[in-house]
C-alpha cells in the first residue's frame, strides 16, 4: 500500500476512535464504513478538519447488495459446454413483476460517496448502510457538500433511498408515473410497463411489457489480478 493510504487510515481510526467504523485498503484507495447515525458527524469532520480537507463530493451512488458475491455460474474449472451455460432460472432481473424477488436481507442498501482532497490530492470511499426497518432514510449531505442534490435525488430515483433533509427529492431520471426502482436487484430487466404512442389518442400512453424473460449470461465471479492486492495477497470486492 502507498503511504498515503495508510497515514489516511490511521488518520481515520484515530479521528473517529469512538465510533463504530470499518476502514479497509484496497488497491483502489481507503474506504470508510460508518453508521447511519453518524453518517453527517463524520462527513462534516472529513470536510473540515485540516488533516482529512476533502472539499469535494465527486460521486455519491446507491449500491444494492442483494445476491452480492453469489455467483451463478462457477468458474473454478474450465468449462467446455459453451454458450449453453447461458441462464433460464430466476436469477437476479430475470422475472416479471408479479414474480420478483421479495427478501428481507441485512444491511442490503448502502450509501457511496466519493471524495476528493484538491489540497492533499487524497480520495476516500465513505459508506453507510440505510437502516432495514421499511423506509430506507439516509441524512443528506446537501449541507455539506451542495454538489450531491442531483446525486442524492439518483440515488433516490434508481434505488429508492430517501434522504432526509435534501430540499427537492423526486424522480431525476425515470418519469413521474414509473413504478419501482429500476436498479433494485429485485426489479426485473423486462421492465413493468412499455409506452408508445397511440395513433387514436394523440399521445404517449403506458401498456403492460410485451416481452418476456429470456436467456441472459449468467453472473460469474473471476479472480482478477487488477482487484488483489499483491501485497497482502487478499483479493479486494
Amino acid at each position: 500500500m502507498s503511504n498515503y493510504k495508510r497515514q489516511l487510515s490511521k488518520d481515520l481510526a484515530a479521528q473517529f476512535s469512538d465510533l463504530d467504523i470499518i476502514i479497509k485498503e484496497s488497491p483502489q484507495g481507503v474506504s470508510c464504513t460508518v453508521p447511519v447515525e453518524s453518517w453527517l458527524e463524520v462527513a462534516k469532520t472529513l470536510r473540515d478538519e485540516r488533516d482529512f480537507d476533502f472539499d469535494q463530493c465527486i460521486d455519491l451512488c446507491g449500491v444494492d447488495y442483494l445476491s452480492y458475491g453469489e455467483p451463478e455460474w462457477p468458474t473454478d474449472d474450465v468449462t467446455f459446454t459453451g454458450f449453453s451455460r447461458g441462464i433460464r432460472g430466476k436469477g437476479p432481473g430475470r422475472f416479471s413483476w408479479s414474480e420478483r424477488r421479495r427478501e428481507t436481507v441485512a444491511n442490503r442498501f448502502a450509501v457511496a460517496v466519493q471524495l476528493l482532497s484538491l489540497n492533499k490530492n487524497q480520495r476516500l470511499t465513505l459508506k453507510c448502510f440505510a437502516p432495514d426497518e421499511g423506509m430506507l432514510v439516509v441524512p443528506s449531505l446537501i449541507d455539506i457538500w451542495p454538489g450531491v442534490n442531483w446525486f442524492e435525488r439518483e440515488a433516490f430515483d434508481l434505488f429508492g433511498i430517501i434522504f432526509q433533509g435534501h430540499p427537492d427529492l423526486r424522480r431525476i431520471l425515470t418519469d413521474y408515473g414509473f413504478i419501482g426502482h429500476p436498479f433494485r436487484k429485485d426489479f426485473p430487466l423486462i421492465g413493468n410497463v412499455e409506452v408508445k404512442y397511440d395513433e387514436k389518442k394523440k399521445r404517449v400512453v403506458y401498456q403492460p411489457v410485451s416481452i418476456e424473460p429470456r436467456v441472459l449470461v449468467p453472473k460469474t465471479i473471476r479472480r482478477d489480478s487488477r482487484y488483489v492486492d499483491n501485497t497482502a495477497g487478499q483479493e479486494n470486492s
